[in-house]
């Protein structure tokens, strides 16, 4: 009996040690995901998320050890993300680019890790962030594309790009962006927000809208799209941007476009020196 105690004690004193003293790294990594078959990034009772597919990933990686995974933010159901960041916390030591590969070779093909590197265990990919740029894509064509209705949202006839232009230039700036916020929101608290920069363009018979904030409100870009296509096709004028704006009044704003033309397109963090793998290249 003696014996057993004794062997019991110092098997629980090794287990102690080896737990205590696990080295635990900080991984960051840049995501890409398809979002047309998924319920949305974060994980949910019923539906496949980007989240679960990435742990599940890693659950792997780990020989079963749960990880959980922490990103710079949500997106909705078909929404999709070129620039999404994530981060986990691992005690396995492998070099960086081998990160990418084994996940890689665990994921879906509709999600891919771009770039994957240690960074300091300081480091919070939802809590750091500087800056967000979405993109939305419209397709202004007669004729719908097979091909890209997962990617962008179809108006036919003549949009004034100019009028949008002029339009974006007054959502700059800090603002309550109530009357850009669904109804729908759990938000509990103010609803103002810095928008950097905004602005819109054509590519042939794409028109690409982009926005740069400090954060988004609940669908907020969605609205800003389908009240600045209002503008586009003269059922408002960029005059009408600082009423709705101080309206506070989701019903002065315009329709709610829909989510396949949606981009989470880069994320910019605090500290740039200390947090590799910045989407923009730094």
């Amino acid at each position: 009996m003696r014996c057993l105690l004794l062997w019991l004690f110092y098997y629980l004193s090794y287990v102690t040690r080896k737990w205590v003293y696990k080295t635990v790294g900080r991984i960051k990594c840049i995501i890409s995901y398809d979002g047309t078959g998924f319920s949305g990034y974060q994980i949910q009772p019923n539906g496949r998320t980007v989240q679960e597919e990435i742990e599940k990933a890693l659950t792997k990686v780990h020989k079963g050890d749960f990880v959980r995974v922490v990103a710079s933010g949500r997106t909705d159901a078909g929404v999709h993300a070129k620039g999404q960041v994530i981060h986990f916390d691992s005690d396995i030591k492998m070099p960086e680019i081998n990160w990418k590969k084994a996940l890689n070779a665990l994921l879906p093909d509709d999600v891919q890790v771009i770039k994957a590197a240690k960074v300091n265990d300081t480091f919070h990919s939802r809590y750091d962030v500087k800056e967000k740029e979405y993109r939305y894509f419209v397709l202004n064509a007669e004729d719908n594309d097979v091909f890209q209705r997962h990617f962008c949202w179809r108006k036919s006839g003549e949009i004034d790009i100019e009028a949008i232009q002029k339009a974006c230039a007054m959502l700059e700036g800090r603002h309550d962006f109530s009357s850009f916020c669904s109804a729908k929101t759990d938000l509990q608290g103010d609803k103002i927000r810095s928008i950097y920069h905004a602005s819109c363009h054509r590519e042939g018979e794409m028109i690409v809208f982009s926005f740069k904030g400090s954060g988004f409100l609940y669908n907020m870009v969605r609205i800003l799209v389908g009240t600045l296509l209002e503008i586009g096709k003269g059922k408002r004028t960029p005059a009408s941007i600082p009423e709705i704006i101080a309206a506070e009044d989701r019903i002065a704003a315009g329709e709610t476009a829909p989510p396949q033309g949606l981009f989470l397109w880069n994320v910019t963090y605090l500290e740039t020196d200390k947090n590799p793998l910045q989407n923009n290249g730094s």
